[in-house]
């Protein structure tokens, strides 16, 4: 499946102008065969909004998931966006995949929230594999900080996740995570991860692009750099397959030793 990233920030504050980014990178990804489309941690309504992220945040089958399945359907693709999910009073900081016939397949609330600023305006998620079949694919969902914890990857990894789908607010100095964390965690899990950057200044924040698709040999299919970009590569499944058959990191593992590290 030919996976597109989106690295961008779009216009933080403004779902409307959000939506036409969105659109129009819809427009060249499926111009350009792709099957699934991702963007950013909270690209909806931008990261670094202070208190709009509780004005702007939304259910997950609000108007704005609604506008969303509208341009899949349109585009003929799957998205993947993340966004401030209002359910009641609570808010998180949640990632959604919806299909290319406009079905919500899937919605993730972000379990490791990040810093100050991420823990005063948003309630941790509970659920830490959230799943959907796409394209004959088992496709996760996660949202930055969370790939860098190993006990989530490989829950995701056990559960038989094909394509770990990491939309992301990665920021300065931690540009590492992008670089090598996470080629390491599609290694040692046997797994593709898409991790989907934004980038530039935004409040107090730097974000470092450098968005990437890895693979299970932990090799980077496409590198993005720091500015806004679309990047498409391939997902495989013989080559995962084939990679999953040669590599014996999970058929090796002993469980048994390891319960004194949870």
């Amino acid at each position: 499946m030919r996976t597109a990233l989106l690295q961008s920030s779009g216009r933080p504050g403004s779902i409307a102008a959000n939506l036409k980014v969105l659109d129009e990178a819809a427009g060249r990804a499926a111009a350009a065969g792709a099957g699934l489309l991702a963007a950013p941690e909270m690209f909806l309504t931008g990261y670094a909004i202070g208190d709009d992220i509780a004005r702007l945040a939304e259910p997950a089958d609000g108007d704005s998931a609604d506008a969303v399945a509208e341009l899949a359907t349109r585009h003929g693709l799957a998205l993947a966006y993340g966004y401030p999910e209002r359910a009641g009073e609570t808010v998180y900081n949640s990632a959604q995949l919806i299909s290319a016939d406009g079905t919500r397949l899937a919605n993730y609330r972000k379990t490791h929230l990040f810093g100050c600023f991420e823990r005063d305006h948003f309630t941790p998620g509970e659920q830490p594999v959230v799943q959907a079949e796409l394209g004959g694919l088992t496709v996760g969902l996660m949202i930055c900080y969370d790939v860098e914890f190993p006990e989530n990857v490989r829950a995701h990894a056990l559960a038989g996740t094909d394509l770990l789908l990491v939309p992301t607010a990665q920021m300065h100095p931690f540009q590492f995570v992008a670089e090598s964390v996470v080629p390491v965690r599609a290694f040692e899990n046997q797994m593709y991860v898409a991790y989907v950057n934004r980038v530039g200044q935004e409040g107090e924040f730097e974000f470092v692009g450098l968005s990437a698709l890895a693979g299970p040999d932990g090799v980077a299919r496409t590198r993005a750099g720091r500015g806004d970009e679309l990047l498409l590569a391939d997902v495989d499944p013989a080559f995962l397959a084939a990679s999953r058959e040669a590599n014996p990191y999970l058929r090796d593992r002993r469980p048994g030793l390891y319960g004194s590290l949870i």
